[in-house]
């Protein structure tokens, strides 16, 4: 009768054939995760993602660079003399006539109030300080425009961050950030 049935029943040998499968997965499996854990970010990345800075103590017409994620970040409160000055110029004076500002659309034109921390601050601005060129750390407060200079190269950015002369094919980058509070901002 068992040389009839067309049926086989599972039998010892095919129990060790899939608890060796098994158990060579499992190994595998722990072989392999040192070599895809590594790929994760170091806790330090993990911990310079976002940053908050207190910015009480920055007065109007003064500048401070803080370092977010290996980069030096410019924040500057604006004189109204100088968001008047920038709010002035033509767009198609400009270099670069996009914002470069990832808290608004990619599209928007870099008019002052688009470089700006938005409506009602716009005194404020934060921007990556790496020049566009070949990524040198522009010189604040300084250049024909009264924004920051690259002695490197020789480009000039205005009050706005937005490069006027010189080899920069940008303007300066802005990067994600918010206030947290009236004195107190949040990069990343």
């Amino acid at each position: 009768m068992s040389a009839t049935k067309t049926e086989q029943e599972p039998n010892r040998r095919d129990f060790l054939y899939l608890a060796t499968g098994a158990m060579g997965a499992v190994g595998a499996a722990a072989v392999a995760w040192p070599f895809v854990d590594q790929m994760n970010p170091s806790a330090s990345t993990r911990a310079l993602a976002s940053i908050e800075v207190d910015v009480s103590a920055l007065e109007q017409g003064q500048a401070i660079t803080v370092q977010w994620r290996g980069k030096p970040v410019f924040i500057r409160n604006r004189t109204e003399q100088e968001v008047e000055d920038a709010r002035a110029v033509e767009l198609s004076d400009l270099k670069d006539p996009i914002a470069r500002n990832e808290n608004i659309d990619s599209t928007a034109d870099a008019s002052d109030l688009n470089r700006s921390a938005g409506e009602g601050k716009e005194n404020w601005i934060v921007m990556i300080g790496s020049c566009t060129h070949l990524g040198c750390v522009p010189v604040g407060l300084a250049g024909d425009f009264g924004g920051w200079f690259c002695p490197c190269h020789g480009s000039h950015y205005d009050t706005a961050g937005r490069i006027r002369r010189g080899p920069a094919p940008a303007n300066l980058f802005i990067p994600v950030f918010e206030f947290t509070s009236d004195t107190s901002i949040r990069i990343g």
